[in-house]
């Protein structure tokens, strides 16, 4: 159940760190959440899971996912941090830590003891980055990190003590078997060993020189590491000597899970995947089906198993590692630079190699259009649900393309321009009058919806980013230079106006004629109130690059940035019209498009395939929602959530939708205004047809600002009468769930039966509620071919008929 690891620095400058640093603790704790790659983008670093269902995953921007169904579905919990978490450990299914910082810069430990319900930060007493934990219990555990840093707790992290490694190599794995013995690795080959639970570190002799990263033992003798150039080192002896096994590879390896002698995985660098049956003899490559690094692997058994990394990749394998299967849905990994919406539900995104993105439904699902082309596609604009136009172009200044739609984007087709220089921005104020502006002070205007574009004198041969007009006449633009032209004729002439800066000038937003935000390069952002006549500078708070801004009104105000060492996206919001920006960052990938609807629903999109979505405004959080559950009864559905803290809470609304339908306010529940207590909620909806049913719940403040739960999904059986399902998935290969229905207490037996109708199972032989129950069944030691389950129900109450039914599933490797 280990995972071991690493989380390094190396590369960057001090000043990047530093700088990201001070960001970090100025964050306010926003409500934006992922929409592409689900369950997150972020890096994962490490992974645990402590029985066959229940997992934890952890990584960049303070992310913990935890999944109770083997890995298939994960939520997302929340930490408390936007700082970077490199390991975590679990005891058991409520006590678990995750570990983390940049550098020597900062640290940060966060702790539960309610399966992730709630995460507390606790004092490390150091300021060095912290890379790996293990804990032997619910109170002993160990972290170490930068610089040879080895602290220690027995009282299950609530205050951590500093031990004396004897080095200054950085230490990326730790292992203990128990509270006496461990082993920590890293930098230069470093292996260290105690047996008396830290006291006393002694080096022990790896024979590597490079980085060994993640660590794994079975028992006091058996044990394994990795790293480096490919490296896999095993001992038979707890360490006293280390011998090296043939990997097959030179990738750096970094997590490695063990889960008895013969059986291993191990993973690293560019998707690769290493799996052994006879302790490491021979290590055979598994094919990944993705070349991003993966960091972590956990497995429980030999067959089931998950590893994480890069860019939120979640991989699951359920056949002894033989395939794997992606865990992250995403419609795109390219990287995404504009978006607009004309509605809540009708969106649009584009980004690099032509890519064309649309959603119907607020972001829930988007898919890709064809657009034709393979050039990136830098900026787009819907006057409708219709109409719309893409500008973009190569990264050199002789290629260029307008698209146009008349269809939502079924069909996009291609305008003729009259240039030759790449285009960056396009804005349309109806169905006719729109320009677009590019390299080298190009201008372009149209009258007619694109079916002929005219040049437009600029004035300049600066690189021209972003346009906005506030009616067919008035339009500014901006560059580079600190280029900002203005027209009050359409375009006829565009008149220079003094920025007082140099920087970059990426994009501009008005809200009328007069007032308008400019932002750029440097975490450049102007203001001006009369038209540019003056334009003042405010105070970002950041130095990055800033590409662009959207508000809602005069005061509301939303701008993200791109930060490239390390790879973060920030997001910054105002409220008073820029007189203060706050900082409300995910700690995602680059950032540069963001366009919102009204003041609470609002999208932010870039590298990765990124896409974010709020629908508060990205305000913080006045309800810390800690769980949201639905469980079906009979034709009920019982709804139960609770919360760890309450501002203003009017209360909740309950918002149920069938597979196909939409949501519909089904209840209020009441909340407790403002409150630092966890309180517990419920709601029962009754009298419900068979199917499947989704709820989410619309919280509401007093001030009428509100937000939206995560939506889960329960299926309605009826209960009246026994039942035995179809296994789901069949054919299987190696595990495959049954369901059943008891119409009362009943004392239960299922089997599975081979074709010869010899017993090779018994799944479940107790007494049972009434209800509906699942079993999931591994079959990986058996042959393929026809095999039978068979329910047996007898009434508890002794009276009744006895139920048995048998169906047929196919096992097919």
């Amino acid at each position: 159940m280990l995972s071991s690891t690493k989380s390094r620095n190396a590369g960057k400058s001090f000043l990047q760190i530093l700088f990201f640093f001070l960001l970090i603790t100025q964050i306010s704790f926003a409500q934006w959440y992922w929409q592409n790659p689900r369950p997150t983008g972020n890096t994962l670093k490490s992974v645990q899971f402590i029985d066959s269902n229940v997992g934890w995953a952890v990584g960049e921007a303070g992310t913990i996912l935890k999944t109770t169904d083997a890995g298939a579905n994960w939520s997302q919990q929340s930490s408390g941090t936007s700082a970077p978490l490199s390991s975590v450990s679990f005891t058991d299914a409520n006590n678990g830590t995750a570990v983390g910082g940049a550098a020597d810069l900062y640290s940060i430990i966060v702790r539960t003891t309610n399966g992730g319900t709630t995460w507390t930060e606790k004092s490390s007493g150091t300021s060095s980055s912290l890379y790996s934990v293990s804990f032997t219990d619910a109170n002993n555990g160990w972290v170490v990190g930068y610089v040879g840093t080895i602290l220690r707790t027995t009282n299950g992290g609530d205050t951590w003590t500093e031990q004396l490694s004897g080095i200054l190599s950085h230490l990326c794995g730790v292992f203990f078997n128990d509270v006496n013995n461990g082993w920590a690795v890293g930098e230069n080959g470093v292996i260290l060993r105690t047996t008396n639970g830290g006291q006393i570190w002694n080096t022990q002799t790896s024979g590597a020189t490079g980085y060994l990263n993640g660590i794994s033992f079975l028992d006091l003798n058996i044990g394994t590491t990795v790293g480096q150039g490919g490296t896999i080192l095993r001992t038979t002896n707890g360490g006293q000597s280390w011998f090296s096994q043939a990997s097959g590879t030179t990738n750096e390896l970094t997590g490695v899970s063990f889960t008895e002698v013969n059986n291993g995985t191990v993973v690293g660098l560019g998707g690769t995947i290493l799996r052994t049956t006879n302790g490491g003899q021979d290590w055979i490559t598994k094919s990944s089906g993705t070349t991003e690094w993966l960091f972590g692997t956990s497995f429980t058994n030999p067959n089931n198993g998950i590893a994480v990394g890069m860019d939120g990749t979640i991989l699951r394998t359920t056949d002894e590692g033989q395939s794997w299967f992606n865990q992250t849905a995403s419609v795109t990994n390219k990287s995404l630079w504009a978006v607009t919406f004309t509605d809540a539900n009708n969106g649009w995104s584009v980004g690099y190699e032509g890519t064309i993105l649309r959603t119907t439904n607020g972001g829930d699902t988007w898919t890709e259009q064809s657009s034709g082309t393979t050039l990136l596609l830098r900026e787009v604009c819907f006057i409708d649900v219709n109409n719309g136009w893409i500008v973009g172009g190569g990264w050199n200044d002789t290629t260029q393309i307008i698209l146009a739609t008349t269809n939502g984007g079924i069909n996009w087709v291609s305008q003729s321009s009259g240039t030759t220089k790449y285009l960056n921005g396009v804005f349309f104020i109806d169905l006719n009058n729109g320009t677009a502006v590019g390299d080298s002070g190009i201008i372009l205007r149209t009258t007619n919806g694109g079916q002929s574009w005219f040049s437009q004198s600029s004035g300049t041969t600066n690189w021209l980013g972003g346009v906005y007009f506030t009616d067919a006449n008035i339009g500014t633009v901006v560059g580079t230079g600190g280029t900002i032209l203005r027209t009050l004729d359409g375009g006829q002439n565009w008149v220079s106006q003094t920025s007082g800066t140099t920087n970059w000038l990426l994009d501009v937003y008005f809200t009328d004629a007069n007032i308008g935000t400019v932002v750029g390069e440097g975490g450049t952002i102007l203001r001006t109130t009369n038209g540019g006549q003056n334009w003042v500078s405010q105070i970002s708070g950041i130095s990055t690059w800033i590409y662009g801004v959207f508000f809602t009104d005069v005061n509301n105000g939303t701008a993200v940035a791109s930060f490239a060492m390390p790879d973060y996206g920030f997001i910054l919001r105002t409220t008073n019209g820029g007189g203060n920006w706050i900082l409300q960052s995910r700690g995602t990938h680059d950032l540069f498009g963001v366009f919102f609807t009204d003041a609470n629903n609002g999208w932010a999109v870039g590298g990765y395939g990124t896409i974010l979505h709020t629908t508060n405004g990205g305000n913080p959080v006045p309800v810390e929602l800690n769980s949201f559950t639905a469980t079906a009864t009979n034709k009920e559905i019982i709804l139960n959530w609770s919360t760890a803290t309450e501002l203003n809470n009017q209360g909740f609304e309950v918002q149920r939708k069938t597979f196909d339908g939409e949501f519909a306010t089904v209840a209020f529940v009441k909340g407790q205004g403002t409150t630092t207590q966890q309180n517990q909620y419920s709601f029962t909806d009754k009298n419900l047809d068979e199917g499947k049913y989704f709820y989410r719940l619309k919280q509401m403040d007093y001030g009428g600002q509100y937000s939206y739960s995560q939506t889960v999904e329960v299926d309605v059986r009826m209960l009246n009468n026994y039942s035995l399902e179809q296994n789901f998935p069949n054919p299987w290969n190696p595990v495959t769930t049954i369901g059943y229905i008891l119409r009362e207490k009943s004392n239960t037996k299922l089997t599975i039966i081979n074709a010869l109708g010899e017993e090779v199972a018994i799944l479940v032989n107790e007494e049972q509620d009434k209800g509906y129950h699942k079993v999931e069944f591994d079959g990986s030691r058996l042959a393929s071919g026809v095999y039978f389950y068979r329910v047996q129900a007898v009434p508890s109450s002794g009276s009744g008929q006895v139920f048995v039914e048998t169906k047929k599933m196919i096992l097919l490797r």
